[in-house]
């Protein structure tokens, strides 16, 4: 299967050592699924000696800090090797986004080197700021300030590999309603790391929450906050980011990529391939180019399917909606194909479209998961 994409440009990191990663990664996807789903420790032993831990980590800290551009590019690539890995990746780079955006120098300097190499691994509980429990009256985690930093009381959900992280950046909400934001240790004192649920997919991402009683954390330890809205504060990407985009794209090209293996012996399958490469092609070129250029404004109103204006095309929504479509189709379309050899456990079309699945409910803001359901609505044929 051909991991990469001749039709753009390759990012300054690719070269041979990058290509053996990926060859790597993807003989070693299946050891992160059932009934072994290990958590991928090898795989981040992997990613350091390449390199990759660093690539959002500023240059002063030891990282190679690339453009958004180029980190697009990198999330697609590793996403068609291992969605897994590429997953958890993304929750560690957010993480060190985060701790490299804010003011906090003496917080940079202390993790930042070390998460560069691998020494320490942090990940994010921030879905309760953004999508998740938004509808609740009391806040998933409360916050009460205090002369020595913050004491957070709550749960945290959907936190990725928790019970394998030194720090995780969290945060939670004051009474007042404002915002904090912070890089908790995870032995403190009051953590309780919870079992995850089996998911339906990326079971090795040890994806699950975090209960905080009366948990005491240093001012030191503050990434933002006490501010309105804080996960709009800093850099680290937010709910519907190009990120999430990225590896939904990644995982379409995979799914493609095994079905033109299968249209080798089957020619007639070139006029379903055809048509979603096309649509892949354009939607990865409009990804790489929101990377690039500044954001225009999030559509209102729920918009962003199929009738947006070409105006519209390089929103986060738009663009989300159209790689969450994209991918459901791909891979179902790989299920298909394969027939019935494809809906036995373990046959990469079921994973596909298990993994796939995932894209509905990973950070799916309002107007993104709106125009899904608008989509799933509207029936064949119109």
């Amino acid at each position: 299967m051909d991991f990469h994409s001749p039709h753009l440009p390759g990012a300054t990191f690719a070269g041979p050592a990058f290509n053996s990663l990926l060859r790597r990664l993807s003989e070693l996807t299946g050891e992160l699924e059932p009934p072994a789903a290990a958590w991928p420790a090898r795989q981040f032993s992997l990613l350091a000696d390449t390199g990759v831990l660093g690539w959002v980590i500023p240059r002063a800290y030891g990282g190679s800090e690339i453009d958004g551009r180029e980190l697009m590019l990198g999330y697609r690539e590793l996403s068609v090797a291992c969605l897994v890995t590429a997953f958890v990746l993304t929750q560690r780079n957010g993480a060190c986004q985060r701790i490299a955006g804010c003011g906090n120098e003496e917080l940079k300097a202390e993790l930042l080197p070390p998460l560069c190499t691998g020494e320490l691994f942090a990940t994010v509980g921030v879905s309760h700021l953004t999508t998740s429990r938004q509808h609740l009256s009391k806040p998933s985690v409360a916050v009460r300030e205090t002369a020595a930093g913050f004491v957070l009381d709550g749960t945290v959900p959907w936190v990725t590999g928790a019970t394998f992280a030194d720090y995780v950046v969290t945060g939670g909400t004051c009474s007042d309603g404002r915002q904090v934001l912070v890089a908790l240790p995870a032995a403190s004192e009051g953590v309780t790391q919870l079992e995850p649920p089996r998911l339906l997919a990326l079971n090795a991402s040890q994806t699950g929450s975090i209960r905080l009683e009366h948990v005491h954390v240093p001012r030191r330890l503050s990434i933002a906050g006490p501010v309105e809205d804080v996960m709009k504060r800093g850099s680290g990407g937010g709910a519907g980011s190009l990120t999430t985009s990225s590896l939904a794209v990644g995982a379409a090209a995979a799914a493609l990529a095994r079905m033109q293996d299968e249209a080798e012996r089957r020619p007639q399958l070139a006029e379903t391939i055809e048509p979603l490469l096309a649509e892949h092609r354009t939607l990865e070129g409009d990804v790489l180019t929101a990377a690039t250029v500044p954001f225009p404004p999030l559509l209102r109103g729920g918009q962003g399917g199929c009738d947006a204006t070409p105006d519209a095309r390089l929103t986060i929504e738009s663009i989300r909606h159209r790689a969450n479509s994209l991918v459901l189709r791909a891979t179902q379309a790989y299920l298909a194909a394969s027939k019935g050899a494809g809906f036995a456990a373990g046959h990469p079309a079921e994973r596909a479209v298990r993994e796939a699945l995932f894209f509905l409910v990973w950070s799916c803001p309002q107007p993104v998961l709106s125009a899904a359901l608008r989509e799933f609505a509207c029936g064949w044929g119109t």
